[in-house]
């Protein structure tokens, strides 16, 4: 079995209220603390942020916290997005399209932020999903 990433501050991440499943905000943060999407270029320690692994490993990790609550990607019905910079958007866009078809995928805002809890993140998404139970 898997190690769990723990949340970083006083808050669950995952929260039932009824039939919805509310997702705190989730990034590419491994169980050991470190982060996908992290590659060093150089050895003077450049970093290369990697949104389309960041984004795979965030939505990834959103996977396994709604089967935690018996429910899949399939069950979300609104996504809130979360781009340190939006020249990532068409990366994160192509990414996210793999997980959620346009026609019957949930609703989705992008905004744009200054900075996140870390400064090797480039992407966090939150999510609220809707199962019976």
């Amino acid at each position: 079995m898997s190690k769990n990433v723990t949340p970083r501050g006083a808050y669950p991440h995952t929260k039932r209220a009824g039939d919805f499943i509310f997702v705190s905000g989730t990034s590419s943060r491994r169980p050991d603390n470190t982060i996908a999407g992290v590659d060093v270029i150089d050895d003077m320690g450049t970093k290369h942020l990697n949104i389309e692994t960041q984004t795979r490993e965030v939505l990834l990790n959103i996977q396994k916290k709604l089967a935690n609550e018996g429910a899949t990607l399939n069950d979300v019905v609104d996504v809130t997005t979360f781009l340190v910079n939006m020249n990532d958007f068409a990366g994160y866009n192509k990414v996210y399209a793999d997980f959620f078809n346009k026609e019957t995928g949930p609703t989705r805002t992008t905004v744009a932020v200054h900075q996140l809890p870390h400064p090797d993140l480039v992407v966090e998404i939150k999510v609220m999903a809707y199962k019976k139970i």
